[in-house]
């Protein structure tokens, strides 16, 4: 049986009520000890991370209006993303085929058994829905949180409509708050990052990551872009760079943001 308690760690600080179940030493390499037993914490999800989940299903379900029958989309990849497609799977006799962005979402489209294709067997793809870290009213982002950046700006480049799907929290008047992501070539690690650097940012190694391209991600922070297609350009000249996840050079065509209650549309 699982019981509430409100925990408190040693330098007084209050945690928040968590779930809290006994299990054994053996069971579990993340426990607290007491006097009397092993306990591990299981996160309750709280009333904001459950709201945002919300947003994200009802900005997901909005953009299924963006899919005419027998057609050949593209599927980008995240958390917002995920959501589209178990919406997707509803309709999935509409659609032609779809074509993944990442391994992931290959694997979550199989998943519920709907047909994939290769970039290499169209000409253009009519739609592109995926989401963003981050977005602008002028429909600039930040995308590559998911570290499938090079893959979603190769097949935002192939489609006739991008359509990015946000929750309200990703609206932001200036990029930058959220690290921008750069995908580089290993052997270049080193001399990428000093270039960075040289432009006013921090880059950081996202460590234990390795691209579906096998390439690493370097994560720029302390940034405040103002000219984002201009850095985009001068991000991707650096010798070693793969690409960034800046998208104003191809922005998004129509940017999706839910607040919980509506889903505005920006164009």
């Amino acid at each position: 049986m699982n019981h509430w308690f409100k925990l408190q760690v040693c330098n007084g600080t209050t945690v928040d009520t968590v779930n809290i179940k006994p299990v054994t030493e053996e069971s579990s390499d993340d426990f607290l000890y007491n006097r009397w037993r092993f306990i591990y914490l299981t996160p309750w999800p709280t009333n904001s991370t459950m709201d945002q989940n919300t947003k994200k299903q009802q900005v997901a379900a909005a953009a299924l209006a963006y899919i005419k029958d027998d057609m050949i989309i593209g599927v980008g990849t995240g958390s917002t993303v995920n959501y589209f497609i178990e919406q997707l799977a509803q309709i999935k006799h509409r659609i032609e085929a779809a074509v993944a962005s990442s391994e992931a979402t290959a694997a979550l489209l199989k998943k519920f058994h709907i047909p994939t294709i290769s970039l290499n067997s169209v000409n253009e793809l009519q739609v592109y829905i995926d989401g963003a870290d981050e977005a602008t009213k002028y429909l600039h982002l930040i995308k590559g949180g998911g570290g499938a950046l090079t893959r979603e700006k190769i097949i935002a480049a192939a489609s006739a409509k991008f359509v990015c799907i946000i929750d309200d929290s990703k609206l932001v008047n200036v990029l930058g708050q959220f690290p921008l992501p750069v995908e580089v070539i290993p052997m270049a690690q080193s001399y990428v990052a000093r270039k960075l650097v040289s432009l006013g940012g921090q880059p950081l190694l996202r460590q234990g990551v390795t691209t579906d391209n096998g390439n690493i991600i370097l994560d720029i922070h302390h940034l405040s872009i103002h000219q984002p297609a201009e850095l985009e350009a001068e991000i991707n000249q650096i010798t070693g760079v793969v690409t960034n996840g800046l998208f104003a050079r191809r922005p998004a065509d129509v940017l999706l943001i839910s607040d919980g209650q509506s889903v505005k549309t920006i164009t």
